[in-house]
């Protein structure tokens, strides 16, 4: 099988599976505030073996031509995605270590807001669970801008298409998406 079909395959079968353990409707408050009639909590496939394999291989495939030295993300929603993602770049010809951005500072141990490897100097990817409005993965952005890193990418898994790559286009900051809210509500 070439790369693209083994691609489409695996977007389909990540596709069944994002509707199966992920997508809901009903009543909801999303994390920028708004109120929606479906929500998607990737939680359950992102901590699926299936799930976490095919979210990584999908990511790998879509960040194949962004130089970057490494990935990671805000806590919580990117956590679960950045240890597969950065397992399996090697296969993908990279070498992909992760971070991740904590929301506070702790107020034991070092204290830091960008934890796992360092990142000063380096050009970095920021992955995402879910855009809305983009603000959470901004607010990663910033940090890690303060902590010395440029941002080659926002990767989300799913663009719910509320406003997240308008906020990151006026930011100068590229942004990709594996899907499409529209694509679940069809």
């Amino acid at each position: 099988m070439d790369q693209d079909a083994a691609t489409f395959k695996h977007r389909n079968e990540l596709f069944m599976l994002l509707r199966e353990r992920a997508f809901r409707r009903g009543r909801v408050v999303l994390a920028s505030g708004k109120e929606a009639d479906y929500y998607f909590d990737m939680k359950p496939a992102m901590l699926d073996p299936d799930g976490a394999e095919l979210m990584a291989e999908l990511i790998l495939q879509a960040i194949q031509d962004v130089s970057a030295d490494a990935v990671g993300g805000l806590e919580m929603g990117a956590v679960p995605l950045i240890a597969p993602v950065a397992m399996k770049s090697p296969a993908f010809g990279r070498y992909l270590p992760g971070f991740f951005v904590r929301k506070a500072v702790k107020n034991h141990g070092t204290q830091k807001r960008v934890d796992g490897n360092d990142i000063a100097g380096k050009s970095v990817i920021i992955l995402e669970d879910v855009t809305t409005t983009g603000g959470s993965a901004m607010d990663a952005v910033k940090v890690v801008e303060d902590a010395g890193a440029k941002v080659a990418l926002v990767m989300s898994i799913l663009d719910r298409g509320e406003g997240a790559a308008e906020l990151y286009a006026s930011a100068g900051v590229p942004f990709k998406s594996l899907f499409k809210a529209e694509e679940f509500l069809g």
